[in-house]
C-alpha cells in the first residue's frame, strides 16, 4: 500500500496535514494553516521539492 497525505483540522480549528506510510505510521506532519488551500499548497510543495531535498546532518 502506498503512503498518503491526510488533511484535517486540529483542536484550534486550523488546517494541518500529515503524511502516513503504507503501514499507517505517521512519518511527517505539516504546520498549522489558516485555510484548507494553504494546507494543500504545503502538500504540493513537499511533493515538488522533497525528491531533490538535501539532507543536512546537524547532529555533529
Amino acid at each position: 500500500m502506498a503512503g498518503k497525505f491526510e488533511v484535517y483540522k486540529d483542536a484550534a480549528d486550523k488546517y494541518r496535514f500529515r503524511l502516513k506510510a503504507g503501514n499507517g505510521e505517521i512519518i511527517a506532519v505539516g504546520e498549522a494553516y489558516e485555510s484548507k488551500a494553504g494546507a494543500l499548497n504545503g502538500i504540493e510543495s513537499i511533493k515538488k521539492n522533497a525528491p531533490e531535498a538535501e539532507v543536512v546532518d546537524q547532529t555533529a
